[in-house]
């Protein structure tokens, strides 16, 4: 294995698993979604020795299944959550600048005054509006990367949402936030920037027993087991957290999107925010998406019970996000333009709050009575600022020697400023300063492998080679997400498949 490498595949993964066996490392980092490899990437810039297990795949769980923003925390103000509000917009801040600038785009949050909208609540989003400018100008996030929040006239509510009611319009409130190409890509850029520094990404091994000392790992392809000695275990499991820390209870919430095409919104170039009757702080929210989709969000309900690999949404969420986001269409959506679903579970810290609506997104970071240190609740956006809490944590309770947390000057791969003058588009977005050597490494593969389908076998090979895809399922439910359509990745299941045997 090259010290220095980035890349993730069967054959890193195997000399890995080969050095590891029976040994000790400083830190082990249970769980592979986006605030578990931020945890392997901080303790890795450190300076210490670190390895990630994860059960199944990079963004297997709740990390893949987010609305793929980037936000400032705009909705915690409304609830008073003002600190958690300052921390999403500093995070953003470094998120859009520095670490991950090619993953996300400015992006145009558009509240169409409606006669469904009066003036007194239309007055009460756009306080909102300013106090979120308020954060963005704390967190020094320059106002040519996003503008203030303004209002704009009908016609340019219209030019934004072609599909808006436009009877009764009387304009709309425009703020703007971030928005990711993707979460799993996300995800996937933090794990190969941690492998880039020294740091063990191992999928498809799971931690049977975990304490202060180490843990205990199956290896899921082999059915092998080994023991792996560690100065600090962190327990970054999302909403299957508890079943390693028993000292914590969680209170999952399940949040749900619709796939809608493109044609049912007319070409939307913004989000669409509609407000939920009877509430003056929840929207549901229509997304530009790539393959010509539209993701419409987002639930809020319980959800108790075992927790499944993959979560699926109700009936009465479906007819919810259809009914509210139609308020403010001129044809409404219906079950007939409906492409697919996905739902993911919040790992929320359980408070004894009447609604989980109202349970805090601040994060919790604490040490259990086996030892093993655990990070729940947050977000997507807060990642690095709890994978920061949880090293410095196990560093204080454990005397390791490390450096100072550098994670907010750390570019992912693909962040370089480098830009090969071939690519542009989707393949950009989605690869940033490495598009160039996704198309080299595979010449003569950069066509789409269907038509209506802006994903290439060049990809797809490149996802199994440097991004630690070994299946299908990797290739088109995370690495893209062509899968989110039953019916491309039906498409698109020969491609991928070529791709793997290729290697």
């Amino acid at each position: 294995m090259t010290a220095r490498s980035s890349s993730l595949n069967a054959d890193r993964r195997s000399l890995d698993l080969h050095e590891i066996a029976g040994g000790a490392v400083d830190l082990v980092v249970i769980g592979g979604g986006v605030t578990g490899t931020g945890v392997a990437l901080d303790a890795a810039t450190r300076g210490l020795s670190v390895v990630l297990l994860e059960a199944h795949d990079l963004a297997f769980g709740t990390s893949r299944w987010s609305s793929k923003l980037v936000h400032g925390g705009l909705r915690y103000l409304g609830t008073g959550d003002v600190d958690v509000a300052y921390e999403s917009a500093i995070e953003r801040h470094h998120l859009m600048t520095t670490i991950a600038p090619h993953l996300i785009r400015p992006l145009p949050n558009v509240f169409p005054e409606l006669p469904s909208m009066d003036r007194k609540h239309a007055a009460l989003v756009r306080a909102g509006h300013w106090g979120g400018d308020a954060l963005r100008r704390a967190a020094r996030t320059p106002g040519t990367l996003l503008p203030r929040p303004d209002r704009i006239d009908a016609a340019t509510v219209e030019r934004y949402t072609p599909a808006v009611r436009r009877d009764g319009l009387r304009g709309g409130l425009r703020f703007w936030d971030g928005q990711l190409v993707d979460d799993a890509r996300l995800v996937v850029a933090i794990a190969r920037t941690a492998a880039y520094h020294g740091a063990r990404i191992l999928t498809r091994c799971r931690v049977m027993s975990a304490s202060a000392a180490g843990v205990r790992i199956r290896d899921e392809l082999s059915g092998s087991e080994f023991d792996l000695a560690a100065r600090a275990v962190v327990n970054a499991a999302g909403v299957w957290a508890g079943t390693l820390a028993r000292d914590i209870s969680l209170r999952p919430s399940r949040g749900t999107h619709l796939v809608m095409p493109q044609h049912a919104f007319g070409g939307l170039t913004a989000s669409l925010m509609v407000p939920i009757p009877g509430s003056t702080t929840r929207f549901v929210f229509a997304l530009p998406a790539p393959h010509g989709r539209v993701y419409v969000g987002l639930t809020d309900e319980e959800a108790p019970g075992p927790i499944p690999d993959v979560p699926q949404a109700s009936e009465d969420e479906i007819d919810f996000l259809l009914d509210t986001i139609g308020l403010a269409l001129e044809r409404p959506v219906t079950r007939a333009d409906l492409l697919g679903t996905f739902s993911g579970l919040r790992p929320l810290l359980d408070a004894g709050e009447a609604s989980s609506a109202d349970v805090s997104r601040r994060h919790v970071v604490q040490r259990g009575s086996d030892g093993v240190i655990t990070v729940v609740g947050g977000k997507l956006t807060t990642y690095r600022r709890m994978a920061q809490d949880a090293v410095d944590l196990a560093i204080r309770d454990t005397g390791l020697t490390a450096g100072p947390c550098v994670t907010r000057r750390v570019p992912l791969v693909g962040a370089g400023p480098e830009r090969d003058p071939r690519v542009s588009g989707e393949l950009l977005r989605r690869f940033g300063s490495e598009a160039g050597a996704v198309l080299d490494s595979s010449p003569g593969l950069g066509e789409p492998i269907a038509e209506g389908i802006d994903v290439s076998r060049a990809e797809l090979r490149f996802s199994v080679r440097h991004e630690g895809a070994s299946t299908i399922g990797d290739l088109l439910d995370r690495r893209t997400r062509i899968g989110l359509v039953a019916a491309d990745r039906a498409r698109a299941e020969d491609a991928a498949r070529k791709a793997l045997e290729e290697g």
